[in-house]
């Protein structure tokens, strides 16, 4: 009787224990990002946008600058940047977006009455 306690508890030690299920590995382009203030996140995001503004990379533009209009919602720069990218997108509707959120940021800016006039034209 013995034996036969010592051979099940030797058998139960050898068995590999079931192994926790690990979490399936996500997509992470379908995972929704979470976006706080980082001003420091914005700036880099804005330069890489102006660094493809310059290639004429618009669509790469206009995403790295919405990026930094969601690192800092107050950072103006970022949506007439924006803007621009949109409008050499020939997508009006998010241009005039990005400009108006500009001008309600800053209404009293240097660019300010140019904007307006892009703003006043028929979409």
């Amino acid at each position: 009787m013995l034996a036969l306690a010592c051979a099940l508890a030797l058998a139960a030690q050898q068995k590999p224990a079931p192994k926790p299920q690990e979490p399936a590995e996500e997509d992470e382009a379908l995972t929704v990002k979470e976006y706080s203030f980082n001003p420091l996140q914005a700036e880099k995001e804005a330069k890489i946008g102006a660094y493809y503004f310059k290639k004429g990379s618009f669509r790469a533009a206009a995403q790295r600058f919405r990026e930094a209009a969601r690192w800092d919602p107050a950072n103006a720069e970022a949506w007439l940047r924006l803007g621009e990218a949109q409008e050499k997108l020939k997508d009006r509707a998010a241009a005039r977006e990005a400009y108006s959120k500009y001008l309600e940021l800053k209404p009293d800016a240097k660019g300010a009455a140019q904007v307006r006039k892009k703003l006043a034209r028929k979409p």
